[in-house]
Order: C-alpha cells, then structure tokens, then sequence
C-alpha cells in the first residue's frame, strides 16, 4: 500500500486552525493563546529537526550515534523530571534520582524488548531502537515526575503526622508508608489508564501510525501490544526506584526528617 506523502502546505493549512483557536482564547480572555502557540511552535521546530536527525541516523546506523542520541533524550528528560516539582529536591539529587530511575528502568526494558522480543540485526537498528526508547522514556518522565511530586507535596503537608510517629518509634519507612503508596499510585495511573481504555476508548499513536503508513492492523496491533507492556513495567520500575530513593533523601542517617532538603519552584 502507497504511503500518501504530506505537502508542507497542507500542514500549514493544519496550523492555520491552531491560529484561528489562538485567536478564540484570545478574544475570549482564557489566557492560553501565548502558551498554546508557543508549544505549536516548539512541536513544529522539534519535529522537523528530530526528522533531519533520524533520516542521517537511520542512513548511518553506527552504534556510538544511537548511544549519543539516547544519552540526549535520557538527560533532557531528566530535566524535565525536575522542572514539573513544585516541591524538588536540592542540588544534583533533584535531577539524579529521576535520571537514574529512567536510564536504569527505561534502558533496561528498551534492550530486553529488542534483543529478546523483535530482534532486529543489529540489535540497537535505530529504526527499533529509537521510537520505542522515546515512548518508553516519555511514558516513565510523566510517571516519575507526578510520582516525585506527589511525594514531596505530601511530605511538606503531613511533616507533623510523620514527625509524630517518628517520635512513636516507627521507622522511616513505617512513617511514610501511605505516602509512598499514593505516591506510586499517581506515577502508575497515566498507564494503567491508557491500557484499560486501549481499543475501546482510544487507538493509540503507534498503531493509529503504523496503520496509516499502510502496516496490516495485525502487525500494528502486536506492536502496540509489546509497547503498552513494556512502557507499564518501564514505568512502573521507574516510579518504584524514584519513589524509594527521593524518600530516603528526605531523611538522614539518624531517621530525622530533612525538609530543609526540599526547595520550592517559584511560579
């Protein structure tokens, strides 16, 4: 099946509506319409420029470029881990705990699902190892972030509940029990959700994709398939790690509670 390639001027036309509902917020008063194209802008700008990458990456296919490129992703996303906390953690420990958790939980899963599950030759091909490194990274950042967020907020509003019961003789990890629970539960729920509304609620990008670009839908499906399983345990793995660690950081060796470690974002 030919693949129906896209005009530059048709897209233009598509960003003319994206004007036109600037233009409504705008009149209307919502305050969006700097944010809302400001975001059209970078998505157009980042887009066009990830495709030049991958066209010389996909014609290349050297290992060390493959390894570049997802070293990139990992640390812009960790950037973004710790630019989504009200509450962060100070110093490095902000941007280390989520970049660990997402290189350990995201690279992991990513080399599992190409070496064991497609096995493409050769095992890091960027046409493989790329998208699925992007979903899988994207996933986990949102996952981690509101699992980060969560937890700091908590902590900073229930620091008398906790300090009591330190006091009671609970161990930190007694005392914080609830909270890492609610915790994991915010960082899992974008992909337990998105599973239980796959197929009836919503098609998802990768097989609505795959299928426009003329896949069989019973290929586009195994796909999506291996990508929603694999994007939960990166998740899931991810959140678990940032959860554990950014909890013991906010307590020192002795168990006390170290709010003085958590700084506030200014608006």
């Amino acid at each position: 099946m030919e693949v129906i390639d896209l005009a530059w001027w048709k897209l233009a036309l598509t960003a003319v509506l994206i004007l036109v509902l600037a233009g409504v917020s705008l009149v209307t008063r919502l305050g969006v319409a700097r944010s809302l194209l400001i975001a059209a802008t970078r998505t157009i700008i980042q887009l066009a420029l990830i495709g030049l990458v991958l066209e010389a990456l996909f014609a290349s296919s050297e290992f060390y470029w493959v390894a570049l490129l997802a070293m990139i992703m990992l640390l812009v996303a960790g950037r973004e881990v710790m630019a989504r906390q009200h509450r962060r953690l100070r110093g490095f420990w902000s941007f280390g705990i989520g970049t660990g958790a997402m290189f350990v939980s995201s690279f992991t899963v990513t080399v599992l699902a190409l070496v064991v599950v497609i096995g493409p030759e050769p095992w890091y091909e960027p046409q493989y190892a790329i998208p699925l490194l992007g979903m899988m990274l994207g996933n986990t950042m949102t996952g981690v972030a509101l699992s980060l967020d969560r937890l700091n907020e908590s902590v900073w509003s229930q620091r008398s509940i906790i300090e009591n019961r330190l006091m009671l003789g609970e161990p930190w990890q007694g005392a914080l029990e609830d909270i890492r629970r609610h915790a994991m539960r915010s960082g899992m729920m974008p992909s337990i959700n998105a599973m239980a509304a796959a197929g009836i609620v919503s098609l998802p990008g990768m097989m609505t994709g795959q299928i426009l670009a003329g896949s069989p839908p019973a290929v586009a499906v195994k796909y999506q398939i291996l990508v929603m399983l694999t994007i939960t345990v990166g998740t899931g793995f991810g959140t678990l790690m940032a959860v554990s660690w950014g909890s013991r950081r906010l307590f020192d060796d002795r168990e006390r509670l170290r709010l003085d470690r958590l700084l506030t974002q200014k608006n």
